[in-house]
């Protein structure tokens, strides 16, 4: 704003001055632009007008120029393309952003922000003319946040569109009908989309984790067309880990044609109703449904249980043999169909990723036993790698930290013969496991005497220094730690597995998907996070992390006895990183204090 204040001699007035003339006959023609004039600027709806000052034409929305018009820019003399004339007697170079030719500030102009053009209309009248030129907001609408189509073209994407949004929801809604529940978009443009519907919501565009108690869940808010849709991102089916992440829209937000924008509840099954959208704070929202009849089912609650089930769980409950997971799922249904009317959202971000990493940070699928998949975000942080739950059950909760490994300790497995003997895998680990206890009291030992030292003074605390540092050297002596527990790189190096090794799980170990790769690159000691019903008794149980590639990774849980594979999701998910790393680790921390 002050540049372009700066450039064009605006004043207290706020109108655009040009340089003075030599004479005072140019200086008083010196004025606003009429309306004609404004129209051959803006360019929207008439041909090409003159010799070529831009090449823009009414389907392009580029403001055009004619030879008539560049007396207005300085020189007071044009060349055959209608630009002013370097060898008359004029100024060669426009002395400011208003001589330049429209096109050129059409140029300039998209360039900026579209939270700045609103300053930029205030500049003049010149200025604000320009900024109704389509092709500055169309910009804005495709870098700001990923609009591809035409918007003239829009109307034939919201057709296509009925089976995601209408039909799938109801199959007995017709084309016609549906054609009458989308407003006319033919008079809208760029700007109204911008202004009314992009703008007003970009805040809630991105990664959001609903608050549902101990179950959590996975919300991405995108710019899809002219809608902006909720998507609740669910697992596949139990327990096809590898298929791709399910989708179902809770909400959208359209413009009618008075340019208001509209909120929409797309929970049940009949189609889209009244909804509301309210900001509780920052990085939080909350959705609510004002139509509620329009989430029951003519059956009642069997049959919303068992259309909810199928949805969910891919069966029946009838083909559901364990009658505990048959508890948990009808705890789940009961508990989740509470939230149908009224939702909290906290945002979430990925975590960034570091040319260190083990292998790319992103969210993951996850196979639990009888709790089905679940999502959890791998993350690093410094040596220690952490998946946290995006998605709980009633024992380990949504935000809480399923997986820690320690990178510092890589396991090198067995002979395959060996690896089959879940004897011979727990020594391994378990010896791991052994190490890092010890050396937790030790560290311990050394902090409480420290603490002791400094506080009974100088000559005492050299004296227990020096004890300490006797204990030190005699443990040291008497506790060699093992060759997977050395802290340098060469021989973590010289211990690292190749980067394909044959695996195999080893006998009495259960897994909910027995199709997993039978090589692996890297395995490491972990410790998993299990709990009692209701997060009671929390504490963290050893096992062994297993890297298949950058997509794939399991988990053995020794004490349980079961494997849990985990495999990427692989949507795309726009507006959704940490602006940094300091961002992400807070945002990380508070999950847990989300759904504890």
């Amino acid at each position: 704003m002050a540049v372009c204040a700066r450039l064009c001699g605006v004043g207290q007035s706020r109108r655009c001055r040009r340089r003075q003339r030599h004479n005072q006959q140019d200086q008083a023609s010196d004025s606003d632009m009429d309306e004609e004039e404004e129209e051959r600027i803006v360019g929207q709806k008439q041909g090409d007008v003159g010799g070529g000052g831009g090449g823009g034409g009414p389907e392009s929305g580029v403001a055009t120029a004619g030879p008539g018009d560049a007396c207005e820019y300085g020189s007071g003399h044009v060349n055959r393309g209608g630009f002013p004339d370097r060898t008359s007697t004029g100024p060669p170079h426009p002395q400011s952003l208003a001589e330049l030719p429209p096109e050129l500030l059409v140029e300039i102009v998209s360039l900026l922000p579209g939270t700045a053009l609103p300053n930029v209309a205030l500049v003049c009248k010149k200025f604000r003319q320009i900024l109704n030129t389509e092709t500055i907001w169309r910009r804005r609408c495709m870098e700001e946040f990923g609009m591809k189509d035409d918007l003239r073209k829009m109307e034939v994407g919201g057709v296509s569109s009925r089976d995601l949004y209408v039909k799938r929801v109801n199959p007995r809604v017709k084309s016609g009908r549906f054609m009458k529940l989308l407003p006319d978009y033919e008079h809208m443009d760029y700007r109204d989309v911008y202004t009314h519907l992009l703008h007003p919501y970009r805040h809630i565009l991105g990664l959001w984790q609903p608050d549902i108690g101990p179950y959590g869940g996975l919300l991405n808010v995108v710019v899809d067309g002219l809608f902006i849709i909720g998507w609740m991102y669910l697992p596949p089916h139990d327990p096809r880990v590898e298929d791709p992440m399910r989708r179902r829209p809770l909400f959208r937000i359209h413009l009618l044609e008075s340019n208001k924008a509209t909120v929409e509840c797309m929970y049940g099954h009949k189609g889209p109703h009244k909804g509301d959208i309210q900001t509780v704070k920052k990085d939080e929202f909350s959705t609510k449904c004002n139509q509620t009849d329009y989430h029951r089912m003519p059956g009642g609650r069997q049959e919303e249980f068992r259309t909810w089930l199928e949805e969910e769980w891919g069966r029946t409950l009838e083909e559901i043999f364990h009658e505990h997971m048959q508890e948990l799922i009808l705890m789940k249904f009961i508990y989740t169909s509470q939230y149908d009317n009224c939702l909290t959202y906290r945002r979430i971000y990925l975590p960034p990723a570091m040319p260190s990493d083990l292998l790319p940070p992103g969210l993951f699928k996850g196979t639990y036993g009888s709790h089905g998949l679940e999502i959890v975000m791998l993350s690093f942080i410094g040596t220690y790698a952490r998946a946290t739950k995006l998605t709980g059950d009633p024992n380990v909760p949504a935000g809480q930290p399923t997986l820690d490994v320690d990178l510092r300790r890589p396991v090198v497995l067995p002979d395959l013969e060996q690896q089959r003997n879940i004897e011979e895998l727990s020594r391994l680990v378990m010896g791991v496991h052994e190490e890092v206890q010890r050396e937790d009291q030790q560290q311990a030992m050394d902090t409480s005497a420290a603490a002791r030292g400094a506080a009974e003074g100088a000559t005492g605390g050299a004296s227990v220094a020096e004890g300490v540092e006797e204990d030190h050297v005699t443990c040291s002596d008497s506790c060699q730690p093992g060759p997977s527990t050395t802290t340098t790189s060469t021989t973590t190096t010289s211990t690292s597995p190749p980067e394909a090794q044959p695996f195999v799980l080893p006998l009495g170990v259960m897994a909910r998907n027995e199709v997993y790769p039978r090589t692996c690159r890297k395995c490491f000691y972990g410790t998993g996070l299990i709990a009692g019903h209701g997060f009671t008794s929390p504490e963290r149980t050893p096992g062994l992390f297993v890297l298949f590639d950058e997509d794939r990774f399991g988990f053995i849980w020794l004490e349980l006895k079961s494997f849990s594979l985990y495999s990427r999701l692989m949507d795309h998910l726009a507006h959704s990183h940490a602006p940094n790393m300091e961002r992400f680790e807070a945002m990380l921390m508070n999950m847990q204090s989300w759904t504890s």
